[in-house]
């Protein structure tokens, strides 16, 4: 390594990195905020997006695409926000947002954006067949889905700040058959979860989506919060390189980790393994939220 600074003097350029990156809209921040308040009405959350034109856009553009493949055209946001429900409805506000802050393409020598992308897309869809799966209640389901598409969020400022010392760790990790995030510790000095859990931070993300992001490859870490959206997103991790749909640096599934996942929170193996196709369908149409997100 020809790099002469310390983890300590890497971890403060990430942190300066995030602290320069966009931050949420302040419609976003509101929309995040009432959301919470179990009175909010269809109505005032309607309001409170219909401040954003290009927003609004974009939240009927998803809403009417054919990730949600509703059976009819909806124009109205009130109407969406009946059919939806008003967690859906936030989550999809907030992936279309937080994806809009990362439209400069990043590239690294051992795997492309695209396939960086078609990973995390494979990570949302598959943690959201599960939860429909275990039977998380309806409208929470999209959390699980945003989490996913989420997780892997701070490899990106750590390929543009450290790129020559990250393509180590990436070859570090398949040479030696290490899963990626301790290479990252060993040649940067933190890893990727730790910086989503920051990006995570800066954006007001939920406590339990920061928790997910920063324990999806430590599950049963003494500090984990040991929650089904930690278990759930970090199942659906490894599930996706079992399929080997995408690629972000880890190409190889910890079979054994997948056995205890499913065994943690009830899940019949075979019935998600049989979805692969069904999987593979619906990432196509989750890519709207990329498509949408750069029209912003």
């Amino acid at each position: 390594m020809s790099d002469p600074m310390l983890p300590e003097e890497r971890l403060k350029q990430i942190q300066v990195f995030i602290s320069r990156m966009p931050s949420l809209s302040t419609t976003v921040t509101k929309v995040l905020e009432v959301c919470n308040n179990p009175d909010t009405s269809p109505d005032e959350l309607n309001r409170l997006i219909s401040y954003d034109p290009v927003l609004t856009g974009q939240v009927l553009s998803l809403i009417n695409s054919a990730y949600y493949s509703l059976p009819s055209r909806v124009t109205s946001l009130t109407r969406a926000i009946i059919i939806l429900g008003l967690n859906t409805v936030k989550n999809l506000v907030l992936a279309t947002s937080v994806l809009a802050s990362f439209k400069e393409t990043y590239t690294v020598d051992h795997f492309s954006i695209d396939d960086y992308w078609a990973h995390c897309l494979c990570v949302g869809v598959t943690s959201k067949k599960i939860s429909k799966l275990i039977r998380i209640p309806a409208n929470e389901q999209e959390e699980y889905f945003v989490c996913g598409l989420l997780h892997d969020l701070g490899k990106l400022p750590m390929m543009t700040c450290f790129g020559e010392l990250y393509g180590q760790a990436v070859s570090r990790s398949e040479s030696d058959t290490i899963p990626l995030y301790q290479t990252e510790r060993q040649f940067i000095g933190f890893d990727h979860c730790q910086v989503g859990w920051l990006i995570g931070a800066k954006w007001k993300l939920s406590d339990a989506m920061k928790q997910a992001i920063m324990h999806h490859h430590q599950p049963f870490d003494e500090k984990s919060p040991a929650s089904s959206l930690v278990y759930t997103t970090s199942l659906a991790n490894q599930i996706s390189h079992h399929f080997k749909i995408g690629a972000a640096g880890d190409v190889r599934a910890d079979e054994v980790m997948i056995q205890q996942l499913a065994e943690r929170i009830a899940l019949d193996l075979e019935r998600i393994f049989s979805m692969q196709s069904l999987i593979a369908e619906e990432i196509e149409k989750a890519r709207v939220f990329l498509k949408s997100s750069s029209k912003g």
